[in-house]
């Protein structure tokens, strides 16, 4: 379980290609390596991984292809950041919302929108999905909780504030570049509930 409190970035140093998965090493800040074991869970991009391997601040991960194909993790070459969150722990403050770390789909950033002290991304979204994108309500992007803005067509916007914008990867975000997203499990599960419940009541 995660909190969607992004915890800084980390720095892919190594990926390796192996048969059916791959394997990526990040270096963790110091003062987040601490007391880290192998089986630990910590999000890359919002994405949990396990880690299989704990060099000092060195962590290596394996991901599996499907992870590669679903998420932007397969994008990452040697050299790139990432998002970090390590999983939480009972009675830490959950400043954001509560998340699996199980990433659903990516969304295409469309559009960046730059004034003095803020961003705003507009992002677009499988068609599918958009049903679930609700204005005020919250998604994972990247593995960083953050508020919807606007909702149009199959896109969304989400504002980010100049602590987001240093702390997390998205200060370099580009448009077109694709990002993780993780569709907050209380929307989805309410809108498919009615969607049924109405589909039902159609049919009887």
């Amino acid at each position: 379980m995660f909190t969607g409190i992004v915890q800084g970035t980390a720095n892919v140093i190594k990926i390796k290609k192996k048969t059916g998965l791959q394997s990526h090493t990040i270096v963790l800040p110091e003062n987040f390596s601490q007391q880290i074991e192998v089986g630990a869970s910590i999000a890359h991009n919002g994405c949990c991984l396990t880690v299989t391997e704990k060099n000092k601040n060195h962590v290596t991960f394996d991901l599996m292809q499907e992870t590669l194909r679903l998420t932007n993790l397969g994008d990452l070459s040697e050299g790139d950041m990432i998002n970090f969150e390590r999983a939480a722990k009972y009675g830490d403050e959950i400043g954001g919302h509560i998340m699996s770390g199980h990433i659903i789909e990516t969304a295409t950033i469309t559009d960046i929108i730059s004034s003095e002290n803020n961003k705003t991304l507009w992002l677009k979204v499988p068609e599918k999905l958009i049903k679930y994108i609700l204005p005020k309500g919250f998604v994972g992007l990247n593995g960083c909780s953050l508020t919807i803005g606007d909702v149009s067509g199959n896109t969304f916007s989400v504002h980010l504030i100049p602590e987001t914008l240093d702390r997390t990867t998205f200060g370099q975000s580009v448009i077109g570049e694709r990002i993780n997203l993780e569709i907050d499990a209380n929307t989805q599960a309410i809108v498919d509930t009615v969607e049924r419940v109405m589909k039902q009541k159609m049919d009887s």
